[in-house]
């Protein structure tokens, strides 16, 4: 059956993913539009380029995650110095590593723009919070920025929508106001953007299912704020919830795959092949779970 698939983001809890995608391929599930938000972008790109779930495994058991930590020389040898360049720089790291791992891995199926893809097939969240608007990738680069989105690096789109506070340097774009506009993690303004397939006219097409790194709606639990750094987190947890959780309860609760990830940190890039394969065996359970009723 062909279907429609959007990610949510959550870092390196993202190996629960691969079992859930190799639950879904045996139930000979096929995507035709996937669209992800930071991690969930790594794995809805991946998709859109014809990589299957076991490939992906095979991909991100590959991958040293300590290799995209990529300060500068300097940093190398005077570690203070990178807390310093925060301050300017707004990120701990480059993110080069990263966007290159990217091309070379999507390179491999011949796909570098969004010119190489069914037009459609692939959607891209991130946050612009210098305009203070989510955009999607390729579909907003023209109007906002003035960027031929079908010439646009897929690489660079995902690097953009991974983009997580404080750990990569923002990406930058010129906006048609003629100011530098900042681009961040877009799971900031929709951790899970099932609302970009919605159908203006006429009825769905195929069924969508969104794959959300968390428990449900209804059993996420609060935080509690006794100083300023917990405000902080919490205001940044809010803002990364407030708008997909109110979306979900009116209209999409039934198509959502909850991959409830506990005791992981989304930044962990030391996670244990243990625990790697603990998180692809949950999300094989949870699927299979999900799979009896929808869709």
């Amino acid at each position: 059956m062909n279907i429609d698939g959007v990610f949510s983001g959550g870092g390196v809890k993202a190996f629960a993913f691969i079992g859930a995608l190799q639950k879904l391929e045996e139930h000979n599930y096929s995507f035709v539009r996937v669209a992800g938000t930071s991690s969930g972008a790594i794995i809805a790109g991946l998709l859109s380029a014809g990589y299957k779930a076991n490939e992906i495994e095979e991909l991100f058991n590959d991958l040293n995650l300590k290799e995209f930590l990529d300060t500068t020389k300097i940093g190398k040898y005077l570690p203070f110095i990178k807390w310093f360049r925060l301050y300017f720089t707004m990120g701990l790291y480059k993110g080069a590593a990263f966007e290159k791992w990217l091309y070379q891995v999507l390179a491999e199926k011949g796909v570098y723009t969004f010119n190489d893809l069914p037009k459609g097939s692939l959607k891209v969240i991130a946050s612009d919070i210098t305009l203070g608007r989510m955009i999607v990738i390729p579909d907003d680069l023209e109007s906002l920025y003035g960027i031929n989105g079908s010439a646009f690096p897929v690489s660079t789109a995902i690097r953009m929508s991974a983009s997580l506070p404080y750990f990569f340097i923002p990406v930058t774009f010129k906006n048609k106001k003629y100011k530098k506009s900042v681009i961040v993690d877009g799971g900031l303004l929709s951790n899970l953007p099932i609302w970009v397939f919605d159908q203006q006219r006429g009825s769905q097409k195929r069924p969508i299912i969104g794959m959300k790194l968390s428990e449900t709606i209804s059993r996420l639990p609060s935080k509690d704020v006794s100083n300023a750094l917990d405000m902080v987190e919490a205001l940044i947890t809010t803002m990364m919830k407030a708008h997909d959780a109110r979306y979900i309860r009116k209209n999409k609760i039934k198509d959502i795959l909850f991959l409830p990830v506990k005791d992981v940190d989304l930044s962990n890039l030391k996670l244990s092949n243990e625990k790697k394969n603990e998180l692809i065996e949950l999300g094989k359970n949870h699927t299979t779970t999900f799979l009896k009723h929808w869709p």
